[in-house]
Order: structure tokens, then C-alpha cells, then sequence
């Protein structure tokens, strides 16, 4: 049947957060913004070959990423087994955490009290120190993804992005509040399933993790914000 107003074409978007890397791993954890470029750890690498496995069984037309490393090591992965060349985009890059990058919770407490408990209480409005808050985020993935959906219509598409960039643009799917986006969870090498028909855009499926079995996984379910 021929797509029309009436019968609007189906797009179906797969957004994926980036395989695990060693700062994920770290215990302390250790906060990754976009200038901790790092590769995809050794289990990191598993989690993206079995989400390329699940993905292969679906009629994918095209794969972005973000233009960091974990996230174009993850969409290769998911790219290979359909042929197809990743595309990167920059409005997928992960928030900035500005000076707190590369710090531990503990000692972004200790350093800046003041400035943790404002980001802790309000993300939406208050950035990361010299960096994001969750709105400037927002405000570039946004429209960024709506086009990609809009532009790609009546296709299925792959995004492979990162944890604050996933989690406030599902915030506004499923009616959270942005400066409670951090509460949504965003395992490494999940897959959310978001449709989109005519004006409609649904999420069936928020952190599918059915893929990863009994791999290794760090679901970020902490009450500290931001990862």
C-alpha cells in the first residue's frame, strides 16, 4: 500500500549508545565528556559485535555516529554486516563536562560543592563547570535527529551516540523533565526503539539490553548525575 497523508510512512530510528570504554569501567567512575576521546574496551568490543548481531537482522538503510571513537568503533560494527559506510555527525557529540572531565564524582564534590549541588539539583539549567547543560545539549540533538527522521522517511535508520545525548532527547518522549533525564538509563550498547509515523514519534523500546545477555554491562542507574 502506497504511503499517503491518510497512511503516513513508517520510520523506525535504532538510537544506540556507544560500547563501554575503560573510563566507564573505572571504579571510581571517571566522566567522559567530548575531549576523553577514547576507544572501546576489550568488553566494550563485545557489546558492539552483539548489538552488529542483533542489528543484522534488520533492513538498515543507514548508520551515524558520533564523530567520537567509541561511537564510530560501536556504528562500524553495526554498519559492516549491511555494507554500508557510517556517517558522523557533530550534533551528536557527547555534552561537554567542561573542567570535570576526567574526574571522579568524589572530587568533583571536594573541588566544587557549590557548583556540583546546583548542576545535582537543576542539570537542565546549571552546566557541567566550563561546559553543557543538559538544555544546550538538547538544543542541538534535537533538531538534528528530527531531520535525520524526517529526511529519511518510510526507512530504518541507525544513531550511535552517547549517554546525556540519548538521555534528553528521551526525556521529551517519554514526558520526564529535562533536569530528571539523568534518572533514564542508558546502559553502554543499548538500543531504543523510537517510531516514527507522520507527526507521531513513539519509543516502543527504552535500554534494550536482550542483545548483551550475560556480556559485561554498566547500567547507569547511579543517583549522581551525568555520565
Amino acid at each position: 500500500m502506497m504511503d499517503s497523508p491518510s497512511n503516513p510512512a513508517t520510520t523506525w530510528l535504532f538510537l544506540v549508545r556507544h560500547g563501554a570504554t575503560e573510563a566507564n569501567e573505572s571504579r571510581p567512575y571517571v566522566l567522559q565528556g567530548r575531549y576523553m576521546d577514547l576507544t572501546l574496551s576489550e568488553a566494550g568490543q563485545q557489546q558492539a559485535e552483539s548489538v552488529g548481531r542483533f542489528l543484522s537482522g534488520f533492513a538498515i538503510r543507514r548508520v551515524f555516529s558520533s564523530p567520537l571513537r567509541r561511537a564510530i568503533e560501536t556504528a562500524k560494527a553495526i554498519a559492516k554486516p549491511h555494507g554500508l559506510t557510517i556517517q558522523t555527525l557533530d550534533a551528536l557529540t557527547e555534552c561537554d563536562v567542561g573542567r570535570w572531565e576526567g574526574k571522579d564524582w568524589d572530587s568533583i564534590m571536594r573541588d566544587d560543592p557549590e557548583a556540583y549541588q546546583r548542576f545535582r539539583d537543576d542539570p537542565a539549567t546549571h552546566p557541567y563547570v566550563g561546559g553543557e547543560t543538559y538544555a544546550d545539549v538538547l538544543t542541538r540533538v534535537r533538531p538534528a535527529l528530527k531531520h535525520l527522521l524526517d529526511r529519511h522517511a518510510g526507512e530504518t535508520i541507525v544513531v550511535v551516540a552517547h549517554n546525556v545525548v540519548n538521555r534528553v532527547f528521551l526525556s521529551e518522549l517519554l514526558g520526564v523533565e529535562l533536569r530528571r533525564a539523568s534518572q533514564i538509563p542508558q546502559t553502554n550498547a543499548c538500543v531504543n526503539i523510537i517510531r516514527q509515523r507522520g507527526d507521531e514519534i513513539k519509543l516502543l523500546t527504552l535500554n534494550g539490553i536482550f542483545h548483551l545477555g550475560l556480556l559485561p554491562r554498566q547500567t547507569d542507574l547511579a543517583a549522581k548525575p551525568g555520565r
